[in-house]
């Protein structure tokens, strides 16, 4: 089996939902352009800083 490449869809699965998660946030749009820059630039590191210190998006679900 293709480890690398299951490895590499599960963190572009990721990258997607947290610059959903950005796009959605409530943060201006400087922060967001940063913030998606950051996780596009470093995919696995950035995407790590973003769930612990990122935007969070405003719409709650139940």
């Amino acid at each position: 089996m293709e480890y690398a490449g299951l490895g590499g869809l599960i963190v572009l699965a990721l990258n997607i939902w947290a610059i959903v998660s950005i796009i959605g946030s409530g943060v201006p749009t400087g922060s967001k352009v940063l913030w998606t820059l950051l996780v596009l630039v470093l995919p696995i590191i950035g995407f790590i800083i973003w769930v612990l210190a990122g935007p969070r998006s405003t719409a709650r679900t139940v």
